[in-house]
């Protein structure tokens, strides 16, 4: 377990998935992040996929590759190449196990920092292939709700930046796990740029949220001096999810460079709808802030 720190936070990540398991307030003496068996992750780190792909496999140039629920980075223990009081970076690299399921080397950093306002949580993913590398990368941090116990569940909700005037979320359908049945839908929670949280929004599963230019989701409520500030600009989609028929006190606001498939048919990595490229010897660098109050 490494753990970083400053005067106003402290977090935990644990090597094996590259995990934050703890984001302490250390002056009001609370954890942000979700730590219960209802749930037993934390703030699972998805690459190089998102969610579910059909028959859990898909194709590389016609050869069919079995690929698990978010990827593998969530079950490898990564590297510690470098830590500080204030920062440590994670290695992950393509090795024989990797190239059972995905046949590319590459190599993917992730560096956590605290600083001043919270968090910051930087994803690097480098190609070092020789044809270009498909792929997708997710974050889905469990946020305690309520924090810091003030108020309940029903008392919060998310002030979305800039304001759109609608949402478009992607219909989910269980079959039984969560795939797009490839329609859209409107968000109805949604109006003015906040969304009202309540159990019942969460009834079908995860909320996939098209991006269309949101910057940050803003966690708070009325009842609550603190909240949580995620910035989302680096990434295509925002995911909300708690544990559907759960009354579960925790949401995850999840950054997504991606998507799972719609139900039917294997996929050709290479065409899959919402994945990242990079092209040979090249990288690419995602950012996510996690401001604190």
């Amino acid at each position: 377990m490494q753990t970083i720190q400053n005067k106003d936070f402290k977090a935990e990540i644990d090597e094996h998935g590259a995990q934050l398991t703890h984001l302490y307030n250390r002056a009001a003496g609370f954890d942000y992040i979700w730590n219960n068996d209802l749930w037993p992750k934390h703030a699972p780190i998805l690459f190089p996929a998102i969610g579910r792909s059909n028959e859990d496999a898909y194709l590389v140039n016609g050869k069919r590759y079995e690929m698990p629920q978010h990827g593998f980075a969530g079950d490898y223990d990564f590297e510690v190449v470098s830590h500080k009081d204030d920062s440590v970076k994670l290695l992950m690299k393509s090795d024989d196990s990797t190239k059972q399921c995905y046949p590319f080397d590459f190599e993917f950093t992730v560096t956590f920092t605290v600083n001043d306002n919270g968090l910051n949580v930087s994803f690097k993913v480098e190609n070092q292939s020789t044809s270009d590398l498909s792929y997708s990368l997710g974050y889905h941090p469990a946020f305690n709700v309520p924090i810091n116990g003030e108020g309940q569940f029903n008392d919060y909700r998310l002030d979305l930046e800039p304001k759109e005037e609608s949402l478009d979320t992607y219909e989910i359908v269980k079959k039984p796990n969560p795939y797009r049945s490839g329609k859209m839908a409107k968000l109805v929670n949604y109006q003015n740029g906040i969304v009202e949280l309540d159990h019942n929004m969460f009834e079908k599963g995860l909320i996939i949220i098209k991006n269309k230019g949101i910057q940050t989701v803003k966690l708070y409520s009325a009842d609550s001096q603190h909240s949580v500030t995620v910035d989302v600009s680096d990434f295509d989609h925002v995911t909300l999810w708690t544990k559907e028929g759960a009354d579960a006190p925790f949401l995850c606001i999840e950054p997504f460079n991606g998507l799972p498939d719609v139900y039917g048919s294997l996929v050709e990595l290479s065409n899959k709808e919402g994945n990242q490229h990079v092209g040979a010897g090249e990288s690419k660098a995602y950012q996510c802030n996690i401001n604190l109050r």
